[in-house]
């Protein structure tokens, strides 16, 4: 919506909020949300096996770039793969209970086991909480990348170059070069092309991330691939990027 002017000229004032789910909600979409339409956008995470949103920013109550706080009925917690709770400020998976929570996979004995921990659901979502009790999305765990020996968040990527002002949409997915390396890449809608649009970009994240976090290579594209829920289609991507980079 924010991606045609001419939506700026409506009038939304009879509405008091908008939600956002299925991904997480970057700070330059909120912001160019806000100012276009002048209504706060409600970002929140929940899954189908808890069916409800566990965490949510609440109205008068928005912390951009995160997925709010905890909704009351539920207990969370990033934690380690055992359940131990980690320190404020670090990244853990989430684990959820609520007693809207399912029992479990259908004939699925595996899966189930290794998401339902008693009471628990852990989603295979990665989270951290603040010290004011938000919680920020840091990505799947299954989309983690390690490059030079380090973790690599594509969700962190993506979210550096929606800070440029020539991109409008981006992804990042693994991908492997001919050594058999795992490395960045990006997926791009530009606002427009131009020429050495690229190296910018890349040079725009070696400059306000770690270097290593880079996409080694970029590819501009009119839309991203996306899933019957609305959410990019990173499994396409991976797909479409499994030819090995140069």
């Amino acid at each position: 919506m924010v991606n045609y002017p001419e939506a700026g000229h409506q009038d939304l004032s009879s509405l008091r909020f908008a939600t956002s789910a299925g991904e997480a909600l970057p700070v330059e979409l909120y912001e160019r949300w806000k100012k276009m339409f002048g209504v706060e956008l409600l970002d929140g995470l929940g899954t189908a096996e808890m069916w409800h949103i566990f965490l949510s920013n609440k109205p008068g109550g928005v912390k951009a770039g995160t997925v709010g706080t905890v909704v009351p009925g539920f207990e969370v917690k990033a934690a380690d793969e055992e359940g131990r709770e980690m320190p404020e400020g670090e990244t853990g998976m989430c684990w959820v209970r609520g007693r809207s929570r399912a029992i479990g996979y259908w004939q699925m004995m595996e899966k189930t086991a290794q998401g339902f921990r008693g009471e628990w659901y852990v989603t295979g979502d990665l989270i951290r909480r603040d010290r004011d009790g938000f919680y920020t999305h840091c990505g799947r765990a299954d989309d983690m990348m390690k490059v030079s020996g380090k973790w690599v968040s594509p969700l962190e990527v993506e979210n550096c170059l929606l800070k440029h002002p020539a991109v409008n949409e981006c992804a990042v997915v693994p991908v492997i070069d001919v050594s058999g390396l795992t490395k960045p890449c990006a997926f791009v809608v530009a606002r427009q092309l131009q020429s050495g649009l690229e190296d910018d970009l890349k040079d725009f994240v070696k400059r306000n991330l770690e270097p290593y976090k880079y996409p080694r290579s970029i590819v501009f594209v009119e839309a991203l691939p996306r899933t019957h829920l609305g959410k990019v289609d990173r499994a396409a991507l991976k797909r479409r990027s499994a030819e090995p980079l140069l």
